[in-house]
Parts: structure tokens; C-alpha cells; sequence
């Protein structure tokens, strides 16, 4: 990936800032039975803490991607970094389930811009040609974020409580936001034309035009997207409990295994750029479900055996398969509307983060129903769906692109 400094810098900021959205969600996983044993309830009830992040970060993301189409990206970003480090705080005095599960909605409505507004704002700093590597990268760095986390998280869990753990994330929401502050407010690059006046936007209410882009000529992209976080996002909101229950591992344990999901995510974020070249953006979509399906099969025999080691191929796998799989359907998805790629990244970030949410709740009645083997078994079934009919409608959409 060919950028210059002042470029990279541009996108190494602003994926810290989507390192810590996703750390400040998924730093809680490990950290579920602390919170659910501190607050005397069910771990399985615990889970609604994932859920009630997740829903709002996906469900308010196309409107976050709206507004910093008009008013302006970097701003945006400022209020909604700050929001989601007051939000954390408020999460770490929680006293009660119901007031830390509405807490965390309310940082997942501030967070929930973070990650589609910078994405459109990279996708202006660096140009259309570098554009999918550039967001590889962005996303590299920030669902690293997500698997450090979790082993962070449950340091912290342990060694002081899951309230110091929110409060360390606090801070870094607040070191975010120092950085943020220092890029240049240049919101497009050199050479390129400022953007229209507001009057010459696309006609029709925010909903005709999200429901006109969503269902439109690349609606493979967005529907593919929804079944990404229900199986990617959905099974790794349940490793951190699994491993507990399953392997008898601690907070500590079951983090440090699942940090491999975000090593993994920064591998898979510099070479998503090759395979694309090499295959097509619908053959990294292929090789990250592929993946996928290997960590799901992984997981299959974690549960038969009770062993935790195949537990770190699983956390990599998933990782891997993640993170080569949404951001190409980003950076796809900027094609359907180049008016409005703050819109198109906010709706791929609906369909994953709440087809997450989703996942984490239809999850839980599985697990309750029939167990990890029921979760794992309708996982797999829904990412193979994903494999044949979603990878066969992206190729033609690819193929239709080329003509």
C-alpha cells in the first residue's frame, strides 16, 4: 500500500479510535461471569450487556455515516469519540444490570459512527484506488483491538474487577480523542473536488435512500454483511463464556486465547490487499468465510473434548475470516452510492454489528435450548448458506462491474 505519511497517519488514528469502540465492546466478554456473579445474575443473562451495545452501534451507524456526509466527518468523530468514552465511565459506576445495560446502550449509540465514518474518511483521504487496502488496514487495526481486549479485559478482571476494567478503557477512549484532535481538518484529498452543497445531495427522506441503496443493484453486498455479524460477531460474543464452561478456564485464560482473534485480524489486514489482487474481492470474501467455517469446526471439537487448545486455532480462524470479509464488503459497498459512501459504510455496519446484536440473542436461546453443539451446528449451517449463495451473487456482481 502505497500512501504517504501524512496518509497513513490519517488512517492509523483513526483506527485506534476503531480499535477502542471495539475493544470497549469486546473486552466484555471474558468479563461476563465476573459481571453476572457481581450483579447475581445468570451468566447467560450477562449476555444482554454484548447485545444492548451491539444493536444500537449497528442500528445508528448508516445515521452517522449521513451525518458526517453533511456535516462534515472529523467532526463528527469528535462528538462521538467523547461520547464513548463518557459512556464507559458510566458503564465502570453502573450498580444494577439494567442500569449497565443502559449505559451501554447509550455508548453504543455514541460509538456507533466511529468505525463507518472513518472508513468514509479514509476512502476521501486516500482515493478510490487505494481505497480497499487502506481500509483493510483501518479494519486490521481496529478488530485487533477487539482481540486484545478481551485478553486485557480479563487481566484486568482479575487482577482488580470488571469496574477497573471499563474505567482502563475509558482512558483510552479519552487518548482517542486527544489524537483525533490533532489531524488536519482537510476533509478530502489534494486535487480531489469539495463536496457539493447539501442542496444538491440525493433527493428523498434518510429512509428512501438507505432503503434505495440497502435493496438496490448491490443489495448482495449489504445482505451479505447481515449474515457476517451474525455468525462472525455472534460466535465470538460466546467464547469467553464457553471456555469457561466448557474448559474451566478463568477470565485471564479464556482473553489470552481469544487476543489470537486479534492478531489475526491485523495478519489478515495486510494481506487482504494481495489476495484481493490476486483473486478478486469476492475471492477474499471466500477465503475469509472458508475460514470462518474452519474456526466453527474448531469449536465443534472443543465442545466434544473439553480441551482448550484447539480453542487457539479457533479464536485465529475467526479472526482471520472476519477481517477479510467486511472490510471488502466496505469497500464494495462505496460503488453503490459514490454520493453517499458515508450512508454505504454505515449500512454495512448495520448489517454487521446488529446482525451481531442478533447473534448474541438468538445465541442464547440456542445455548439454553440444546447447548454450544446447537449454536455451533446453526452457525455453520448459515455461514455455508453465506458461502454458496452469497459468494455466487457478489461474483456476478463483480462481473457485472467489469463489463
Amino acid at each position: 500500500m502505497d500512501l504517504t505519511s501524512e496518509q497513513k497517519r490519517v488512517v492509523y488514528t483513526l483506527g485506534f479510535c476503531g480499535l477502542v469502540s471495539a475493544a470497549d465492546n469486546w473486552f466484555v466478554s471474558p468479563a461476563l461471569p465476573a459481571i453476572a456473579n457481581a450483579l447475581g445474575v445468570a451468566a447467560s443473562a450477562a449476555t444482554i450487556v454484548l447485545t444492548a451495545y451491539l444493536v444500537p452501534y449497528g442500528l445508528l451507524q448508516p445515521v452517522c455515516g449521513t451525518l458526517g456526509d453533511r456535516f462534515g466527518r472529523l467532526r463528527v468523530l469528535h462528538v462521538i469519540v467523547a461520547g464513548l468514552a463518557a459512556g464507559t465511565f458510566l458503564c465502570a459506576v453502573a450498580p444494577t444490570l439494567p442500569l449497565l445495560v443502559a449505559a451501554r446502550v447509550l455508548t453504543g449509540c455514541f460509538a456507533a459512527g466511529i468505525i463507518a465514518v472513518s472508513q468514509a474518511h479514509v476512502g476521501d483521504v486516500v482515493g478510490p484506488e487505494r481505497r480497499g487496502a487502506a481500509v483493510g488496514v483501518l479494519m486490521g487495526i481496529t478488530f485487533t483491538g477487539q482481540g486484545l481486549s478481551s485478553g486485557l479485559g480479563g487481566i484486568i478482571t482479575d487482577l482488580m474487577s470488571w469496574r477497573a476494567a471499563f474505567a482502563c478503557f475509558g482512558v483510552l477512549a479519552l487518548v482517542a480523542l486527544a489524537l483525533l484532535w490533532r489531524l488536519p481538518r482537510t476533509e478530502l484529498p489534494a486535487g480531489k473536488k469539495a463536496a457539493e452543497p447539501a442542496a444538491a445531495t440525493p433527493q428523498g427522506s434518510f429512509f428512501v435512500r438507505a432503503a434505495r441503496i440497502f435493496f438496490g443493484s448491490h443489495r448482495a453486498i449489504f445482505f451479505v454483511a447481515c449474515t457476517t455479524g451474525i455468525v462472525f460477531l455472534g460466535v465470538y460474543g460466546f467464547m469467553g463464556t464457553f471456555l469457561s464452561e466448557r474448559c474451566g478456564l478463568g477470565s485471564t485464560q479464556a482473553g489470552l486465547i481469544m487476543m489470537l482473534y486479534g492478531v489475526m485480524c491485523l495478519v489478515g489486514g495486510t494481506v487482504s490487499g494481495r489476495i484481493g489482487a490476486a483473486h478478486g474481492p469476492h475471492g477474499v470474501i471466500y477465503v475469509g468465510e472458508a475460514s470462518g467455517l474452519l474456526a466453527i469446526a474448531t469449536l465443534v471439537l472443543v465442545t466434544a473434548t473439553g480441551a482448550w487448545q484447539p480453542a487457539l486455532l479457533a479464536a485465529g480462524a475467526l479472526g482471520f475470516g472476519y477481517i477479510l470479509t467486511q472490510p471488502t464488503l466496505v469497500s464494495l459497498s462505496m460503488d453503490a452510492d459514490p454520493a453517499q459512501t458515508g450512508l454505504c459504510t454505515g449500512l454495512i455496519g448495520l448489517g454487521v454489528f446488529a446482525g451481531g446484536g442478533v447473534g448474541s440473542a438468538l445465541g442464547s436461546q440456542l445455548v439454553a435450548l440444546g447447548g454450544y453443539d446447537a449454536l455451533w451446528l446453526a452457525a455453520g449451517a448459515l455461514l455455508v448458506v453465506q458461502l454458496v449463495l452469497g459468494g455466487r451473487a457478489l461474483a456476478t456482481l463483480a462481473r457485472g462491474g467489469s463489463r
